[in-house]
C-alpha cells in the first residue's frame, strides 16, 4: 500500500522512517523542516539502532500522490488543516490511522472522509524530534491500533485494520491489533492526564513527579478518577490498574519529559481539548464530575493562556 505522513515530529516521523526504512511506497508532508529533509532524509538515533533514510519529501499536499492510507501525526491543536490536506492526500475510500492523544480525536477525519476506514493509533513510545529530520528514540515504541467507531461500539479486528497491522510488522514495528478501541484510548487517558498536566504545572519529569510522596499521591488520585469515569461511560477498567501504572513508571521507563511539557517549553498550544476536556464532557453526560481533572485544565489554560485548544 502507499502511505501519507502528516507531521513528521516524534511519532510521524520515527513510524514513517521505519516504515520508508523497509521499502514500504511513503510520502512524507512537511512544513519548516521540508528543505532539510529533501536534501538529508530522517536521521533516527534508536535504541535499537542508529539510522538515516532517504524519503520522498513534499511541501505541498497537491504535489503528492492519493495514497492508500494515511498517517496522521499532527498535534490536535493542529487539525484544522485536515480538512483541506487529508482529500488531497489520500483515497476517498481508504485507511487514515490517526496517531494523536485524546478521546475520539479520531471523529475529525470521519467526518471529513465519511467513506473512510479510520484508525485510531496510540503510541507507547518515548521519542523526541531533536532537530529538523532528526528523531531520538529512546523507550519502548509500540502501538496499538483499532478501528474507530462512533458510537463506541467493539468494531473487532477488521480487514482494513489487519492491513495496516501486517504492514507495520513486517517493518520491525512493535504492533497491536485490538478490538476495543475506545477502551484502549480511556486506559492510555489514566496515564496521560496526570502525567502530561502536572509536568507543566509542577514543571516536572516523570521521575521528579513520582519522588514526592504528595505528588505521588496526586497522581494516583487523578489516575482513579478517570478509571472512575471510565467505567461510567462503560468501559470496565479496574482501580488496580492506577497501581500498575505508577510502578511500571518507576521501574521500567526511563525518567520522560512528556509530550505537553515540551511542547510547553517551546511554547505550542497545548492539547488540553483532546485530552482533558473531550474526557469531562462525555462524563458529564455518564454523569460523572471530574473535579481533579477539571482543576488541572483550567491551570494549563491559565499556564498556556489559552482559551480551550
Amino acid at each position: 500500500m502507499k502511505y501519507a505522513v502528516i507531521g513528521t515530529g516524534a511519532i510521524g516521523g520515527y513510524y514513517g522512517a521505519m516504515l520508508a526504512r523497509n521499502e514500504m511506497d511513503v510520502h512524507f508532508l512537511l512544513h519548516s523542516d521540508y528543505q532539510h529533509v529533501n536534501e538529508q532524509g530522517l536521521r533516527i538515533d534508536s535504541i535499537n539502532g542508529n539510522f538515516n533514510v532517504a524519503v520522498n519529501a513534499y511541501a505541498k499536499p497537491e504535489d503528492m500522490p492519493l495514497c492508500d492510507v494515511a498517517i496522521i501525526a499532527l498535534k490536535t491543536t493542529n487539525n484544522h488543516v485536515l480538512e483541506i490536506l487529508l482529500p488531497q492526500v489520500v483515497k476517498h475510500n481508504g485507511i487514515v490511522v490517526i496517531m494523536q492523544n485524546g478521546l475520539a480525536v479520531e471523529q475529525v477525519a470521519a467526518d471529513i472522509l465519511p467513506q473512510a476506514s479510520i484508525i485510531g493509533g496510540l503510541c507507547f513510545i518515548g521519542s523526541t524530534k531533536m532537530g529538523p529530520g532528526h528523531i531520538k528514540h529512546s523507550d519502548f515504541g509500540m502501538v496499538s491500533l483499532g478501528h474507530y467507531m462512533k458510537d463506541e461500539s467493539v468494531a473487532g479486528i477488521t480487514p482494513e485494520l489487519g492491513l495496516v497491522t501486517e504492514d507495520f510488522l513486517a517493518c520491525g514495528i512493535d504492533v497491536k491489533p485490538v478490538e476495543n478501541l475506545c477502551f484502549l484510548r480511556w486506559q492510555k487517558l489514566v496515564w496521560n492526564v496526570p502525567f502530561n498536566g502536572l509536568s507543566v504545572v509542577l514543571n516536572s519529569s516523570t521521575a521528579e513527579l513520582l519522588r514526592q510522596q504528595g505528588s505521588r499521591e496526586l497522581i494516583k488520585s487523578i489516575m482513579l478518577e478517570v478509571i472512575a469515569a471510565a467505567n461510567a461511560c462503560g468501559q470496565p477498567l479496574s482501580a488496580s490498574v492506577a497501581e500498575l501504572m505508577l510502578v511500571n513508571t518507576e521501574t521500567n521507563m526511563q525518567d520522560y519529559a512528556p509530550s505537553m511539557k515540551v511542547d510547553y517549553e517551546h511554547n505550542r498550544p497545548l492539547e488540553i481539548n483532546a485530552i482533558y476536556q473531550s474526557m469531562i464532557d462525555r462524563a458529564a453526560r455518564s454523569g460523572v464530575d471530574m473535579k481533579l481533572a477539571r482543576m488541572l485544565a483550567q491551570q494549563l489554560q491559565f499556564l498556556s493562556r489559552d482559551d480551550g485548544q
